[in-house]
């Protein structure tokens, strides 16, 4: 799907000294701490980003995020880089129990890291096949791209809380 420029908004975008972000709009009006927030962080990362105002407001819609032009998009993926914090399980390496709360260690696309697995339910199946969330007790995300192709042990330790 191909967008028309005018379906962009108009609009200008930088950093003040803080690092927070002011939004212009073409009306002229600056505001200062804006938040991009993606509709579909996980299905459709590029689909549907709001600009948001600290108020609230809904300052501008981004259909498509590789419509905007540069600088701005380098500006936007950078600040939802930061908001976006979900290390991706590589290898499970063990589990305390196979009953809940559990304490696993894992192997992250960040380093090791442990965490606590309140209840089952945690554990979430995204709609594309093998994909998950495992949600820590600390709200952490932790995200499985593809359940098929961890290590067998990751697997075997898995599949006792599917």
């Amino acid at each position: 799907m191909t967008l028309n420029p005018s379906e962009i908004p108009e609009f200008q975008l930088q950093r003040n000294a803080l690092g927070r972000l002011i939004y212009t709009g073409a009306d002229g009006v600056a505001h200062e701490g804006i938040t991009p927030v993606r509709a579909f962080p996980l299905s459709a990362p590029d689909e549907g980003v709001s600009l948001v105002a600290t108020s609230g407001q809904e300052l501008a819609w981004l259909p498509r995020l590789s419509q905007v032009p540069q600088p701005q998009r380098a500006l936007l993926e950078e600040e939802l880089a930061g908001r976006e914090f979900m290390p991706v399980i590589q290898r499970l390496r063990s589990v305390s129990t196979f009953s809940t709360p559990s304490t696993w260690t894992v192997d992250t696309d960040r380093g090791p890291a442990t965490l606590v697995l309140k209840v089952e339910e945690d554990i979430r199946r995204l709609p594309q096949r093998g994909r998950l969330l495992v949600t820590s007790a600390h709200g952490i995300v932790f995200l499985v791209p593809d359940l098929t192709a961890l290590d067998r042990h990751s697997k075997r330790l898995l599949e006792r809380f599917l």
